[in-house]
């Protein structure tokens, strides 16, 4: 119940920042033409990218809550996680367009109105604002790459918001474009830092809030089991983990014990809250056709 009530709020605040920034790209490329800033037309454009980006996630997160079936024998919750690998991808590409745009305005200056350029940073603040706090909230990994994508349009107009201010006191193209710079050099430092922990996942890594030599000591301190092997931890989407492992036992003369050992097991890795577990039990004269 808790997961569902996670992925349906998960879908509602992407579902919030599609629309948000849809709107606003709309509006954004209007305002740039009328005051005719490159800067604002460049974030238009690149904006247009973040809706892109907002609309497969949004697609892609309610793809997820779907059920196991005869295709996804885990169900579709790796389809968030490939929402936030796109988006990743969507977002260095806009923000490399950022920076040849930014460098193309340092080599040639460009002037732009500067009482126009406030007023749309200032809408542009409180807008994208608005989104990346909906969407700070969130647990998924999807959430928080699309979160990125908007701190990055929310420090994009602080900069615009900025140099506004500047240009009313000291008429320079330079500035724009230098902040632009900086700003874009920051937000690929976190992307590529959301992308490696993406691919991590992808990968099947051992969860970051998952110790997995403690879970094998705790294991082995329970009685009639010797050893454990084929033990293995991965992540569905950086929420929901899923453990295997076999399990040797010795001294097994009763049911009863059998009984016991996995009732202790399954106490042990219940403290872990995995959304999936399986545990092979193998008998002392039994041998792993795995090894």
């Amino acid at each position: 119940m808790g997961h569902d009530h996670h992925h349906h709020g998960s879908s509602k605040n992407l579902k919030f920042a599609f629309f948000l920034n849809a709107a606003f790209t709309v509006f954004e490329l209007i305002g740039g033409f009328y005051v005719n800033s490159v800067a604002i037309i460049s974030d238009a454009v690149h904006d247009l990218g973040d809706t892109i980006s907002l609309g497969s996630s949004w697609y892609l997160q309610n793809k997820s809550r779907q059920g196991r079936n005869d295709k996804f024998s885990f169900g579709y919750k790796r389809f968030s996680l490939l929402g936030a690998l796109i988006n990743s991808l969507v977002l260095i590409g806009g923000s490399v367009y950022v920076i040849s745009e930014a460098v193309s305005r340092l080599i040639t200056p460009e002037y732009s109105d500067a009482g126009g350029m406030l007023i749309f940073a200032i809408v542009g603040v409180a807008v994208n604002g608005i989104a990346a706090w909906k969407l700070s909230k969130g647990a998924s990994m999807n959430e928080k790459v699309v979160s990125w994508h908007l701190i990055e349009d929310v420090l994009g107009w602080v900069a615009v918001l900025i140099v506004a201010i500047v240009l009313h006191f000291y008429d320079t193209p330079y500035l724009d474009p230098a902040l632009s710079l900086l700003i874009t050099l920051f937000i690929l430092y976190n992307v590529f830092k959301r992308l490696k922990e993406t691919l991590f996942i992808f990968l099947q890594g051992v969860p970051k809030d998952i110790n997995l030599n403690e879970i094998e000591k705790k294991l082995q301190a329970i009685p009639h089991i010797s050893s454990l092997h084929h033990m293995h931890v991965w992540s569905l989407e950086g929420t929901d983990h899923v453990f295997t492992t076999h399990i040797k036992l010795e001294d097994i003369n009763k049911f009863e014990q059998l009984l016991d050992v996995k009732r202790q097991v399954k106490n042990v890795l219940k403290e872990y809250h995995f959304d999936h577990y399986t545990i092979e039990t193998e008998l002392d004269k039994e041998s792993c056709d795995l090894i």
